[in-house]
């Protein structure tokens, strides 16, 4: 078992080094820089020379991407070349409020998900079964932005209940936070809970067609005894896959729910910085996100070698 989780974090950590030089080359081809960005389309050809030189944006590729790789591994982000902020800083301020999004949307949708997946596979084949299965089809194909465009229509504008924008810095009572996190925590569950619930129900499913759940019928355990005591331990594995793939889609979701709703996050400030041509914050935020990702696929590995004797005892 320690190799097997010492090989996830070598792969991890290869990963996240090739990822690290995509995303250094993508950043790279975009069009214009920061320097064109803060001087204006009025700046004449020697300004944006000697502020590009001041940047170091005049040395060859390589030796940037090695000079950045090289500050990542210490820990040291560099420095935003719009605001001359202390990139770590610049996340610092923002990264606890894209946790708190992320934990109050997984905190609603994992147990919802699993709740629904384990049912919709005890009455697998029922209207239930089926109006679940429609229900989750149908939001999974439903873009984000449609969702949270829809929520602010309904919640904000018609109903007057919600404010249309998510307002974090003066949140001092439960009721507040609710209303400030009620419509972004709302979009991003619509896909995860369908998603989540959808591969749970295929993986409780599979157990509950192995041998040793019909022995257990034969012997008169009921319904529910085998889904939570026979089925559900053995389906470990794949739920915590299923939770974790369904979770980094946060990943993806949050720049959409972040930029709608103007909520203070990571992903708003790495918009912010791609519209600014603010590459070093653009690549810091990059890495973080793929890196969120990356714990959340080892730590599903792990939950499955942990379930599964087989890959406990190779």
């Amino acid at each position: 078992m320690a190799n097997l989780l010492l090989n996830r974090v070598a792969l991890a950590l290869l990963t996240l080094f090739i990822v690290s030089i995509v995303v250094f080359a993508i950043t790279n081809l975009l069009p214009g820089d920061a320097a064109e960005e803060s001087l204006g389309q009025a700046a004449t050809p020697e300004t944006v020379a000697a502020l590009r030189a001041q940047f170091g944006l005049d040395q060859p590729a390589p030796v940037r991407y090695a000079r950045w790789l090289a500050h990542i591994v210490r820990g040291d982000a560099g420095t935003s070349l719009v605001s001359g902020q202390p990139i770590t800083e610049m996340i610092g301020k923002r990264l606890p409020n894209s946790l708190v999004l992320a934990g109050a949307t997984a905190l609603v949708s994992v147990p919802l998900a699993l709740s629904l997946g384990i049912l919709s596979a005890m009455f697998r084949g029922s209207i239930f079964d089926r109006g679940m299965n429609m229900l989750a089809v149908s939001l999974v194909s439903v873009p984000e932005f449609l969702i949270a465009t829809l929520a602010v229509l309904l919640f904000a504008v018609k109903l007057r209940w919600l404010s249309a924008l998510s307002h974090t810095a003066d949140i001092q009572t439960l009721g507040q936070f609710l209303r400030a996190y009620a419509m972004p925590v709302f979009t991003l569950c619509c896909v995860i809970v369908a998603q989540m619930a959808r591969m749970t129900r295929a993986a409780v499913i599979d157990q509950l067609r192995s041998p040793y759940v019909e022995m257990a019928r034969l012997k008169g355990a009921k319904p529910v005894r085998i889904v939570l005591t026979h089925a559900l331990p053995n389906a470990v594995g794949p739920i915590a896959n299923a939770v974790a793939l369904s979770l980094s889609y946060l990943l993806g979701g949050v720049l959409i729910v972040e930029s709608i709703f103007n909520y203070p996050g990571i992903a708003s400030l790495m918009i912010d910085a791609v519209t600014t041509r603010d590459i070093p914050v653009v690549q810091a935020c990059s890495l973080i996100f793929c890196g969120a990702y990356l714990l959340l696929v080892m730590l599903a590995d792990i939950a499955a070698i942990a379930s599964n004797p087989r890959l406990r005892n190779p």
